[in-house]
């Protein structure tokens, strides 16, 4: 196991040097050659033209594909680069051909952009939604999914790290199920990529969105869909365009053989750049190294955050990974918030409209999300904690 150069790290780190960053389930800090990759690009973009820049960069463009492969553990061509992981899910998702009487299983902890698609499609086309019951750990009952099986179910699609806490669902598990029964299998990794190891083979699903800008430390506006090869001919993409497809006749036209029928011609050539190396970089220091410090941190401020008085940490599952949410008794996490952007610390709000079947089964109508990396240090932990106990105790004294 390699160990993280913290203080390397760190000052590879811009942002480090500015705020407490404990948001990285929104959007991380980018690491110094990411932000260099995207800048120079533009700059070279500037010099010589968009078109021209882009041609020239056809290399670095290219071991995007190959990073990302690499670091899921596909290959290149099942890997497709968007604008962000709703796109590439969506792109997928929109792409089954369903039909009525077809079921959709999900997990009550899913986001809210996917369960708003699935009742688009029960709209369209009679499709029915059944969620799949929590166990006692508060993840996917497995076995639950196990028994609501049968020849109706077209996909299982469910969020392999929910927005609002620190669950890790058990994807593998929910893997091998779906290739039991033959459906189709959609992930979504938006939170795992870049956080916890991840091999698409060991978890099993056709379909994997992600995106940049979270625990990858990639640019904003970037996503990649990973499409394995066996499922292609499965699905079609619901938009195409001249690089999605050719246009071999006056009244044909043919799918590209590889998972970038899923793109689009036009792209951010900068930020896809960045992507790839954010990519390498996270590569570099090693997925297992990466997961084994974000899970430590994540339990240490867990810890830290159960010892406060009139804080109550929210998070559910077996396995528990760098989100970590909590309330603060008689106070509103959105103040929350605010008082620690104040003191230029950074976490974020989940609010029951983005997972509203856990949240509403929980009684929560929002929570303080604070969400660690690798470049995380105790100290900054330790911050975190001290303001929360200072807020909580203001929090009493108005009270009694």
């Amino acid at each position: 196991m390699k160990c993280v150069d913290l203080d390397t790290l760190r000052s590879d780190t811009p942002g480090c040097a500015q705020v407490v960053h404990l948001n990285h389930a929104g959007a991380s800090l980018p690491p110094r050659p990411v932000l260099e990759a995207v800048i120079s690009h533009l700059r070279r973009e500037a010099e010589i033209g968009g078109y021209e820049a882009a041609a020239e960069a056809g290399d670095a463009l290219e071991s995007t594909y190959v990073a990302l492969a690499d670091l899921i553990g596909s290959g290149a061509d099942e890997i497709a680069v968007v604008e962000n992981a709703t796109r590439a899910w969506d792109m997928a998702f929109y792409g089954i051909p369903f039909g009525a009487g077809d079921r959709i299983l999900t997990a009550t902890a899913e986001y809210a952009s996917n369960f708003i698609a699935y009742l688009q499609m029960a709209r369209r086309t009679g499709v029915t939604i059944d969620v799949v019951p929590d166990d006692e750990h508060g993840q996917l009952d497995v076995d639950a999914l196990r028994e609501m099986m049968d020849g109706r179910v077209k996909l299982i699609a469910i969020t392999h790290v929910p927005t609002s806490g620190g669950l890790v669902n058990p994807a593998e598990a929910v893997g091998q199920i779906a290739r039991d029964a033959g459906c189709l299998y959609l992930l979504d990794a938006c939170q795992s990529v870049g956080q916890l190891p991840l091999s698409v083979n060991a978890l099993g699903c056709d379909f994997l969105s992600a995106t940049g800008r979270k625990y990858l430390r990639g640019p904003r506006g970037t996503g990649f869909l990973y499409a394995r090869r066996e499922a292609l001919e499965r699905v079609e993409p619901p938009l195409l365009d001249l690089h999605a497809a050719s246009w071999v006749s006056k009244g044909e036209y043919r799918l590209r053989g590889d998972a970038r029928r899923f793109e689009n011609w036009e792209t951010n050539v900068a930020t896809k750049i960045g992507l790839g190396v954010a990519a390498r970089y996270a590569i570099s220091i090693g997925p297992e190294a990466i997961w084994e410090r974000v899970a430590t941190l994540g339990s240490a401020l867990r810890t830290r955050l159960e010892a406060l008085p009139g804080v109550t940490v929210r998070d559910r599952g077996r396995v528990k990974c760098g989100i970590v949410t909590f309330t603060v008794e008689g106070k509103d996490p959105a103040w929350i918030q605010q008082q620690l952007r104040e003191r230029r610390i950074n976490v974020s709000v989940s609010v029951a409209d983005y997972t509203r079947i856990d949240m509403e089964a929980r009684r929560l109508t929002s929570m303080v999300r604070a969400s660690v990396h690798y470049y995380n240090s105790e100290a900054e932990l330790d911050l975190l904690a001290s303001a929360v106990e200072a807020l909580s105790a203001e929090t009493m004294n108005r009270t009694q």
